[in-house]
């Protein structure tokens, strides 16, 4: 018995077992994700033209880019880079605030329970279809629609209506472009960012909405007392999902354009990154531009994640 008792138990651990399902992942994770980050990050301090190739310039391409050089060439893409970023801001805030107020609407009215919408599921359905369209095909219905010539359908519509004697140059002109892309990105994401907040909504104890209900509040009081400040993590969420995708816009801005070049009003950062990596050859300034972009857009996220979070939530922990 004794030497039975003194035996000394093994314990079988199956945890590599765990690590080897989720190796996968990290694997092909860092070949994509993690390399090409660390990729990007040197060749930034490279100028890799075709007739310098692989030639190391450390920090120029940054200075470059952000305070311009004592040459026009450093002046130029200064400017140009810029433009881009400024362009980048105007169209996702212009879109977003259609697409957020929009979304937010929807979403109170189907999900308000006074108010019983028949087939709610088919016209949701029909409000996301926009979201899983591929752009190229979005960009070449509008710019059908919007042409400047007279074989647009809008032109041609105006034209035979009489409502005007020349052709609109919508996707010529500054403002009018950058609206027509603010309308498209709303149309294309409000259905997603709509279910989203529906989801939140949902999420509510409805017993919250029968105690206000009973205590006499409004509709808008409700909506801006209750409805609101719960739905306060989706808002988030969304609101750095949307800041990512945004600074990120290529698709529709890069392919709105009549002719072989982008329009300066429409020219992105991600078309500038990418028009310097395909055209002019320079593989260190769509680098640097890229590194930027990256810290603008981690920048701005923690801002806004920390400018929303509960600054004494670390105090309440403690204190339990």
């Amino acid at each position: 018995m004794q030497a039975a008792t003194g035996r000394k138990t093994r314990m079988i651990s199956y945890a590599k077992y765990g690590y080897i399902f989720i190796a996968p992942f990290f694997i092909v994770y860092a070949f994509f994700m993690i390399y090409p980050l660390i990729n990007t990050f040197l060749l930034s301090f490279k100028e890799n033209e075709s007739q310098h190739p692989e030639l190391w310039v450390g920090p120029q391409n940054y200075q470059w880019l952000l305070f311009g050089g004592e040459t026009r060439a450093a002046n130029a893409v200064q400017s140009e880079f810029w433009n881009s970023l400024g362009n980048t801001f105007i169209l996702w805030a212009g879109n977003f605030v259609v697409q957020i107020v929009l979304s937010l609407l929807l979403a109170v009215w189907f999900s308000d329970a006074r108010i019983k919408i028949k087939g709610s599921g088919v016209f949701k359905v029909c409000m996301y279809l926009p979201n899983i369209v591929t752009a190229a095909s979005v960009a070449g219905m509008f710019m059908m629609l919007f042409g400047n010539n007279k074989y647009g359908a809008i032109n041609s519509l105006l034209l035979s209506l009489k409502a005007i004697i020349d052709p609109i140059p919508f996707i010529n002109d500054v403002w009018t472009s950058r609206i027509l892309v603010m309308l498209i990105q709303s149309w294309m994401w409000y259905g997603n960012t709509m279910l989203l907040l529906l989801s939140g909504i949902y999420g509510i104890d409805p017993s919250i909405y029968e105690a206000a209900e009973i205590d006499g509040s409004s509709g808008p009081n409700t909506f801006f007392r209750i409805t609101m400040p719960i739905l306060k993590p989706i808002f988030i969420y969304v609101f750095i999902t949307s800041m990512i995708g945004g600074l990120q816009m290529f698709d529709i801005p890069y392919l709105l354009h009549e002719g072989n070049n982008v329009r300066p009003a429409l020219k992105t950062s991600a078309v500038f990154i990418y028009e310097h990596f395909h055209t002019v050859d320079n593989y260190g300034y769509s680098a640097a531009a890229s590194m930027i972009l990256f810290v603008i857009t981690a920048a701005l996220g923690i801002i806004v994640y920390r400018f929303n979070s509960d600054s004494t939530a670390p105090k309440k922990r403690k204190a339990k």
